[in-house]
């Protein structure tokens, strides 16, 4: 599905209610967890996460007017999508993913590159999310970005 909002909280506002609070949740505990030079807001019609700017002035190599991409959530039309660059980016950090998730949700692992997906929203593993979100700084990140996807 997409949404035209305008803010995170216009996105949320206009999902279905069902799927609000999960995805309050998830915002919170982001935004609780984000390192330091991330900014939140709409990118690619999904709350996104990125690097602006004024940290990073080159910007997205696909469209260097776009702030550098990091992560994002949308709410999907059968799924809750959490987008993280950095999964898709260094393999140790999709390893750790992929073996710590067992330990934090019973459902089989629905994942892609860089795309987890969540069908049912009582089964979101809140707390390895926001470990997830601690384990780049905006400069790892920067770093990693400019030696592995930036050609």
């Amino acid at each position: 599905m997409t949404y035209k909002a305008t803010s995170p909280e216009d996105y949320i506002n206009q999902v279905p209610e069902e799927r609000q609070n999960a995805l309050k949740t998830l915002r919170q505990v982001i935004k609780e967890n984000l390192p330091k030079d991330f900014e939140e807001g709409i990118q690619y019609n999904m709350i996104g996460y990125y690097v602006p700017h004024s940290v990073y002035p080159d910007g997205y190599h696909c469209d260097p007017k776009t702030p550098l991409p990091f992560m994002s959530f949308a709410s999907q039309k059968n799924s809750i999508n959490l987008y993280h660059s950095g999964i898709y980016a260094d393999p140790k950090l999709h390893d750790w993913f992929v073996n710590e998730y067992p330990k934090h949700c019973k459902r089989k692992l629905d994942m892609g590159k860089s795309c987890i997906r969540f069908k049912k929203i009582d089964d979101i593993p809140f707390q390895l999310i926001g470990e997830l979100v601690t384990k780049m700084s905006c400069k790892e990140w920067i770093n990693l970005y400019e030696s592995v996807l930036k050609k």
